[in-house]
C-alpha cells in the first residue's frame, strides 16, 4: 500500500508534536519532514520525549524541504500568508493550523487581527476545516485552513440551535472560554512562568476576542446570512494545561423544553464520530468536562435550560491541541483523501489524569 508522503513546518510546538504522534500512528501517512529552523539536526524526540523510540526523524531546515503530498503548517499566526507561495510548490495541498486563513471576508480579517491580510486572493479560496460542517467542500481543496480552538467549542455546541432559528438575535449571545496554558503555546513568557501561572484564574481577554471572528463567520452560515448578533465573548486562562470549556448562553425566541433540544442536539451530531451530548441527571459528569478528553478528538456539547429567561446555557470542551488544533486537522486530511474520519483518532482520552 502506497502511503502519502506528509511534512510538518513549524515543527517544534505543542500542536506540531501533537499532529506528529497522530500521523505516526496513521495507516496511510508517512511523515517524511519535521522542519524547524531552531532544532534542525536535532532529533525530534529531543523536543518532543513522548515520542522517544517513535521516531528517527530528525528536524530539518526549512530551506531543505522537499516535495511531498501533503503539507501541514505550525508556524505561528500571521507567518504562513507570508510565505504561503513558496510552500503551495513544495505540495498540492496544504493544511494550515494558523489563524491566516480562517476567515473569508478580507474586511473582516483587518478588523479583528488590526491589518490587511497580506495574500486576500486566497481567503474564499481556504476551506474553513471543521468537518462536521465543511466535509463536501474539504474533499477538492488544496488549502484548508485549522480552527480556533475556543472557536471550535463555541460553534459545535451552538450550530444547531442557530441552524433552527430559534437563537433571539436582539439579545447578544453572551460566552466565554476556560483555557489551559498549553493554548499559548511553547514559547515561554511572562504569563506562562510557573510561579505566576500555577493556581491562577486569570481573565485575560474579557473583550474582543479574535476567534468572535470565526464566530460570526460560521454561525452566520448556519443562518442562511450574515450574522447580525452582537457577541459578546471574554477568555479566562485556568490551573490546566489541556482544554477549553465553552459557557455560552443564548436567549431564544419562544418557550423550549428539554425533550425539544434533545431531538434538535440528537438529530444535529448522532451520526458524527467526533461529538457527544452530554447530560446528565447526576454524577461527576453530568456535563462537558475537558480534563477527561485529554488527547482525543471529542468535543462533548451539553445543555441547560433556563425556562424563566427562555435562556438555554450551552456547555462545550474538547483539547485544545487536538479537536481544537491537531485532532481536528487529521479529520479534515481524513475527509480530503476520502479515507475513514476516525484513522489516527480513535483514541478516547485518559480518566483518571
Amino acid at each position: 500500500m502506497n502511503r502519502l508522503r506528509a511534512a510538518i513546518v513549524g515543527g517544534s510546538g505543542y500542536t506540531a508534536g501533537e499532529l506528529l504522534r497522530l500521523l505516526l500512528f496513521h495507516p496511510m501517512i508517512e511523515v517524511t519532514q519535521v522542519a524547524s529552523t531552531s532544532h534542525a539536526g536535532q532529533y525530534i524526540h529531543s523536543v518532543h520525549p513522548n515520542l522517544r523510540k517513535r521516531s528517527s526523524l530528525r528536524f530539518c531546515h526549512t530551506d531543505d524541504l522537499m516535495s511531498c503530498d501533503v503539507l501541514f503548517l505550525c508556524l505561528p499566526h500571521g507567518a504562513s500568508s507570508r510565505v504561503i507561495e513558496s510552500y503551495r510548490a513544495i505540495a498540492p495541498r496544504i493544511i494550515d493550523l494558523s489563524a491566516d486563513f480562517r476567515l473569508r471576508s478580507a474586511s473582516l480579517y483587518a478588523y479583528w487581527y488590526g491589518m490587511a491580510h497580506p495574500m486576500p486572493h486566497l481567503l474564499t479560496e481556504a476551506v474553513y476545516g471543521l468537518p462536521e460542517f465543511h466535509r463536501a467542500q474539504l474533499t477538492e481543496a488544496t488549502l484548508v485552513s485549522g480552527t480556533g480552538c475556543m472557536a471550535t467549542a463555541a460553534i459545535l455546541g451552538l450550530a444547531p440551535l442557530y441552524r433552527a432559528g430559534l437563537v433571539d438575535s436582539s439579545i447578544p449571545l453572551v460566552l466565554e472560554a476556560k483555557v489551559g496554558s498549553s493554548a499559548a503555546g511553547a514559547t515561554p513568557g511572562a504569563g506562562s512562568h510557573h510561579p505566576d501561572r500555577s493556581g491562577a484564574v486569570r481573565s485575560f481577554q474579557p473583550t474582543g476576542h479574535r476567534h468572535s471572528a470565526e464566530l460570526i463567520q460560521e454561525l452566520g452560515e448556519q443562518i442562511g446570512g450574515e450574522l447580525e448578533q452582537r457577541i459578546a465573548f471574554s477568555a479566562t486562562a485556568i490551573e490546566l494545561v489541556r482544554g477549553v470549556l465553552i459557557t455560552a448562553h443564548v436567549f431564544v425566541k419562544e418557550a423550549l423544553d428539554d425533550r425539544t433540544l434533545w431531538r434538535l442536539y440528537r438529530e444535529a451530531y448522532q451520526h458524527e464520530p467526533f461529538i457527544r451530548i452530554v447530560k446528565e441527571r447526576s454524577g461527576n459528569y453530568r456535563y462537558p468536562e475537558p480534563k477527561i478528553l485529554a488527547g482525543s478528538n471529542y468535543c462533548d456539547v451539553g445543555f441547560e435550560l433556563d425556562t424563566d429567561q427562555h435562556r438555554v446555557v450551552i456547555i462545550a470542551a474538547l483539547d485544545n491541541l487536538m479537536k481544537g488544533a491537531a485532532g481536528n486537522a487529521v479529520q479534515a486530511l481524513n475527509c480530503m483523501y476520502g479515507w475513514d474520519e476516525t484513522l489516527a483518532l480513535t483514541f478516547p482520552g485518559l480518566h483518571p489524569v
